[in-house]
């Protein structure tokens, strides 16, 4: 099936990629990496070359090990899941999409045939991530997206996704509220950071505590924050 193999931008300006498309392909094509630079940058941090030339972008997203990378990142780009089955044809979003660790919207009878990204909103974007060792799964993951109000220096519109901390990619409306009608400075990341610390309930594993993961995720996001703002400038 060709249409499985798209990757490229429809007339409204929405990204479209199937699921026989490479991770590698993805991070390279000329139309992502100038519209929607968050996502070129988490899947270079999927694993290594060889993972990433034989992945795909979909099946990265359908198996949903909630250490991984693009849970997060297709969150924080408000993702949409086309999943086809012998009832037809369906779209979800990127919060419906993920249930739990290893399960997603998908039945077993289904597939996810694309993933379809609105077209590009906020002008600043970071993506963080504390592994092990490069290539890990990740022990936390923030990625963040920010818009500069035109007429002020404030923060019009802000997008902060977590993986690492729970069984599902996270979105905070405490973190996001704390940097929206503000500039991205101290006292807007400390709140954030603030926010990010009692909101988290990320589980204790044999990787890390909770509070470790908590005062992690905290710490990348005002670092990923910090960088967002200044690519807003």
């Amino acid at each position: 099936m060709p249409e499985l193999d798209r990757l490229g931008v429809d007339a409204s300006g929405a990204l479209h990629i199937g699921a026989a498309v490479r991770q590698a392909r993805a991070a390279a094509h000329t139309a992502v990496r100038d519209g929607w630079p968050l996502l070129p940058t988490a899947i270079e941090h999927i694993g290594h070359p060889q993972i990433r030339n034989r992945g795909t972008v979909c099946g990265r997203l359908a198996h949903h090990d909630p250490a991984a990378e693009l849970p997060a990142t297709a969150l924080a780009l408000d993702a949409r899941f086309v999943i086809a089955g012998p009832r037809g044809t369906r779209t979800v979003t990127a919060e419906d999409f993920f249930v739990t660790t290893f399960r997603t919207a998908v039945e077993p009878d289904e597939l996810l045939t694309e993933v379809v990204i609105p077209p590009p909103t906020g002008r600043g974007w970071a993506f963080e991530e504390l592994t092990r060792r490069h290539g890990d799964f990740a022990t936390i993951v923030v990625a963040v997206l920010l818009d500069r109000a035109d007429d002020t220096e404030a923060v019009r519109t802000a997008r902060v996704a977590f993986c690492g901390a729970g069984p599902v990619p996270v979105r905070l409306p405490a973190v996001e509220e704390a940097l929206t009608g503000a500039d991205a400075g101290a006292q807007a990341l400390a709140s954030a950071a603030r926010a990010a610390l009692t909101s988290l309930a990320p589980s204790h594993d044999i990787h890390a505590s909770a509070q470790y993961r908590r005062e992690a995720a905290a710490h990348l996001l005002v670092r990923a924050c910090t960088t967002a703002w200044e690519r807003c400038s």
